[in-house]
């Protein structure tokens, strides 16, 4: 990996939520979103630049099999990405892209 990523509060919140409500649906759907997540987490630090900029600097990519995008800013200078969201689709779109 080229970068290193790091989770802001609130999307860990998100990310700690969204696996509550899977735990609690389905160990095996919690797995695979963990696995989702940990995938995606990968290509952005491999190619950061690569997933579309939707918002001013704010990233996106779709997780393939969840209805999840991870948003996130690249902070060349560090070599860092910091995922600001992770964002599920049916939430309002106002808090998609949130100030860090």
């Amino acid at each position: 990996m080229g970068y290193q990523y790091l989770f802001h509060e609130l999307a860990q919140q998100d990310y700690e939520a969204s696996l509550e409500w899977y735990l609690n649906k389905s160990t095996q759907a919690a797995n695979n979103f963990v696995l989702a997540i940990d995938h995606a987490l990968k290509l952005i630090c491999d190619h950061p630049d690569q997933w579309r900029n939707q918002y001013k600097n704010f990233h996106e990519i779709l997780l393939k099999k969840y209805p999840f995008s991870i948003i996130y800013v690249i902070e060349e200078s560090r070599k860092l990405v910091i995922i600001t969201a992770v964002f599920h689709h049916k939430k309002s779109p106002q808090s998609k892209y949130r100030k860090i």
